[in-house]
């Protein structure tokens, strides 16, 4: 039946070794319930721990790597989608225009718009219809075979933003 024992915690009637996570199993040595429960373990070697530990290791970069890319295609197509959108509406502002530099200037400079505006139509539609790997690929082309005008295009954005964010800062300083 059961150990006689008045040591066990009430209602117990047997001790199972390996139920506790020690390793003392000389509390019912030799009965079958010994034979069921008790488990083999096998030391694990440095080396395969720590193989174990690096394939884990490049497993979870690999996952971050690509969530990375993922989020960065996504927010290419967002930018994508939305200098579509802003290079439409340049288009049709800078088309409207033409019709007034007509009256204004003569027809040769409402020429000039309404060229300048086709010219914006179309790279928007095609800003539009390319995904954002295709983009990636044309940019890293333009830049092998034009690295002079995309360092001056990149230093040309560069003083942009610069002067932006400048004449942000003294309107802000204006308001206090």
């Amino acid at each position: 039946m059961g150990d006689n024992r008045t040591d066990l915690p009430e209602g117990t009637d047997t001790v199972i070794a390996g139920a506790s996570g020690s390793d003392d199993v000389s509390t019912n040595a030799g009965t079958t319930e010994n034979a069921l429960v008790a488990e083999t373990k096998t030391p694990a070697t440095r080396g395969s721990s720590d193989k174990g530990l690096r394939d884990r290791i490049r497993d979870g970069g690999e996952r971050l790597s690509n969530e990375a890319t993922d989020r960065a295609r996504g927010l290419v197509g967002q930018g994508l989608e939305r200098s579509a959108e802003a290079l439409a509406n340049v288009s049709k502002l800078v088309g409207d225009t033409a019709d007034g530099l007509d009256e204004r200037l003569g027809s040769e400079y409402g020429d000039y718009a309404r060229k300048a505006a086709s010219a914006i139509e179309s790279t928007a539609n095609n800003l539009a219809s390319k995904n954002p790997d295709e983009l990636i690929e044309d940019t890293r082309n333009f830049i092998r075979n034009s690295p002079g005008l995309a360092v001056a295009g990149a230093a040309i954005v560069g003083f942009v933003v610069a002067r932006l964010v400048k004449s942000g800062l003294s309107n802000d300083r204006d308001d206090d």
